[in-house]
Parts: C-alpha cells; sequence; structure tokens
C-alpha cells in the first residue's frame, strides 16, 4: 500500500523532515528517488525507529573510502616490525605412515 501526502498535509517531524535523512518505509517506497539523491546530494541517511541506522552513499564513494585491496598496508606493517629478521618458514618434518595390515 502507497501512501500519498496531500500538498496541504503538514510534513512529518522526525527523521524525515530533515534533508538527507528518510525513513525505513520512505527508501524502501521512494528506492529510485533515494538514489537520485545520492547522486545528486550526497549521502542519505535512513533511519529505523528514530535512529540512524544505514548511510547511503554512491559507489565511487564507497571505493575511495574502502581503498585499494593491494595489500600495501600489510607489506609496510611487516617491514616496519622490529622482528622482521625471524624465520616465519614452517618447518617440514616427515609425515606420520600408518601400518596396514594386508
Amino acid at each position: 500500500m502507497t501512501r500519498k501526502t496531500h500538498p496541504s498535509t503538514p510534513k512529518l517531524q522526525g527523521a524525515n523532515s530533515r534533508p538527507g535523512h528518510w525513513l525505513l518505509q520512505d527508501a524502501k517506497a521512494r528506492f529510485s528517488e533515494l538514489v537520485r539523491k545520492v547522486r545528486s546530494e550526497g549521502p542519505q541517511h535512513v533511519t529505523v525507529h528514530g535512529r540512524d541506522e544505514v548511510v547511503v552513499i554512491a559507489a565511487e564513494e564507497f571505493r575511495r573510502l574502502k581503498g585499494g585491496t593491494t595489500g600495501r598496508a600489510l607489506i609496510e606493517a611487516m617491514q616496519s616490525s622490529p622482528y622482521r629478521e625471524i624465520d616465519i618458514e614452517p618447518g617440514r618434518g616427515p609425515m606420520p605412515v600408518r601400518d596396514v595390515v594386508l
């Protein structure tokens, strides 16, 4: 069921009255508009029971915030470690063999 508001109806107070904030049911019902606003106005907050639950952002902003998955941070951390000279290669031992009765 879709709710339509009449132009003379007063705006709801709460999360939906703040720019960039959507009630969950409104975000679901008007998802295309939400996506357009993300592209034109920036991140949009979706609230559940009056609390911010998620923020919808553009894909390129997500990729920028997430950063590359190059592993460069791990390499730099290992290179700056005072224990970088420790040999961490696992030792190879003989594999146990069980007796087989034929």
